[in-house]
């Protein structure tokens, strides 16, 4: 089945530890009997798969120019150690006619900026600046409230569960005249605190962006510079940065942003996102991107520049929560996007005008990036792509439908936890009705969309019809909890939790 189906941009915003340290950094990885997903039988070899992905793609990219309001993207597909293929589709510009260039066109992959930022603050920990299990307020010019006897941890941070509520503004600005600097910025918008920390995970891009302020206070370095010359330089990213606007050089280098209007691009003025520039604000090209994902794949290494230690690289891909007891949850800033058989991690990036993906597969030595620009749909297309090229790089058997004990499933209505809590009003998009179809069977309504879902296993759905939810993307759902505390999660979206409300 495909695991990344598409994902409209209303539901996954912008864009989801003074000793040296000798022994390792420690990972409170929550216990879980993860719902594994066996391999098709008959596969081809990786390596079959890995050679016949290039002429795919590009079918693929000419069907969503066609049909997916899609004016430009990137693919960059690389594998042990090496760059497969980077290619570019379509137009950076469209009224110029100017094509995109994999190694010189910029991006804008959202919140895939957010694991250069996890990146620079695990180059802390591993030399013993930052300690995971230290409160945050340790290490910042400002005081966040302790609503909660537990402090804010940095590792709450690497897993978006500090508890905060979402739905703040301020994100984006109009021109550099509105720019805030990151402590002031952030010191003036503390969300409010609705759970003890580390005990539930709610996407926080405010969260993020104090991680990014951390590694500026505790390096001396502005932020922007310290990713300059801690992760970029050392790589060979010479065709990335945080800043905004560009360097003067590069702004014709730069992908136009589209809305789709009487069926024509309509160019949008330049993303600015430097208020909160650690959650999102990279510009980066696709030959650039898969040099950050060969040194991760690499375990911090690439063409004998380190920027991390191997036992760090692998510790950021270690598993620290998860909301649902047997679905995928968060390593240190990695998303889990398949628990085992192999294993991948992942993140997503979404902007108003840009739609990314980076994947990697650790076991397979093999990872890709993909970034789109267009109308809404380009978003679709993004994650259509995503979903079937990890289906040609992991094909999997479905699962059998399940013969036992009906799943224990409350009817009602369920709400994200990912939501502002000192605002009242309701947002539909928020809200999903769940009952049940049969013994075996769930009918959700989400914003007059009807999903429906089969059982596969104890309190485990699986979307009945692919590439169809207004969910974006989902694969399995497991229930937990009881009683009033029901709650769900989506196999995909391991950034949230739905919670029974009436």
């Amino acid at each position: 089945m495909s695991r990344f189906r598409t994902v409209p941009r209303r539901l996954i915003a912008l864009l989801t530890a003074p000793l040296i340290v000798a022994a390792p950094i420690a990972a409170t990885a929550q216990s879980a009997a993860p719902v594994q997903r066996p391999l098709a039988p008959n596969a081809p070899p990786l390596a079959t798969r890995i050679a016949n992905l290039e002429a795919f793609v590009d079918g693929v990219m000419a069907m969503a120019i066609a049909n997916r309001e899609m004016a430009g993207g990137v693919v960059v597909l690389v594998a042990n150690g090496k760059v497969v293929f980077e290619k570019g589709y379509g137009y950076a510009n469209v009224a110029a006619a100017k094509p995109v260039d994999p190694k010189l066109t910029l991006f804008r992959p959202g919140s895939v900026s957010k694991l250069v930022t996890w990146t620079a603050l695990m180059q802390l920990v591993e030399q013993g600046k930052v300690a995971l299990d230290d409160p945050i307020n340790k290490y910042i010019d400002f005081t966040i409230p302790d609503t909660f006897p537990q402090k804010i941890r940095i590792r709450d941070l690497l897993t978006h569960s500090p508890g905060f509520e979402d739905g703040y503004g301020g994100m984006f600005v109009g021109s550099a005249a509105d720019y805030r600097e990151l402590g002031p910025w952030l010191a003036e918008r503390v969300p409010a605190r609705m759970w003890a920390p580390g005990t539930e995970i709610s996407y926080s891009n405010y969260a993020t962006a104090v991680g990014g302020y951390i590694v500026q206070r505790v390096s001396g370095e502005n932020f922007l510079d310290y990713v300059q010359r801690h992760v970029f330089a050392p790589l060979g990213m010479t065709r990335s940065t945080f800043r905004e606007p560009l360097p003067a050089a590069w702004a014709g280098d730069a992908a136009t942003g589209y809305d789709w209007r009487d069926g024509r691009f309509e160019p949008r003025p330049p993303e600015m996102i430097q208020n909160i520039a650690p959650a999102g604000s990279l510009s980066s090209t696709g030959a650039d991107m898969a040099r950050f994902m060969i040194a991760h794949l690499q375990d911090g290494v690439l063409d004998g520049k380190r920027i991390l230690k191997a036992e760090t690289a692998r510790t950021m891909r270690q598993r620290l929560l998860s909301n649902s007891p047997g679905l995928p949850g968060l390593a240190h800033g990695f998303l889990e996007g398949r628990v085992s058989n192999p294993r991948v991690v992942w993140h997503a990036g979404n902007t108003r005008d840009f739609h990314s993906n980076l994947i990697l597969i650790p076991e397979y030595q093999t990872g890709f990036f993909i970034s789109m620009t267009g109308g809404d749909a380009a978003s679709t297309a993004r994650s259509e792509l995503t979903a079937m090229m990890l289906d040609r790089l992991i094909p999997t058997a479905p699962l059998p439908h399940w013969t036992g004990a009906a799943g224990a499933v409350v009817e009602g209505t369920y709400r994200t936890n990912r939501r502002s809590y000192t605002n009242h009003r309701v947002d539909p998009s928020t809200l999903i009705q769940v009952r049940r179809d049969g013994d075996h069977g769930l009918v959700m309504n989400y914003q007059g969309a009807v999903i429906r879902w089969v059982q596969v296993g104890p309190r485990v759905y699986e979307q009945a019809v692919p590439f169809t939810s207004p969910l974006g993307p989902v694969g399995l759902l497991q229930f937990y909890g009881d009683g009033d505390d029901t709650r769900f999660s989506f196999e995909e979206q391991p950034y949230t939790l739905y919670r029974l409300v009436s």
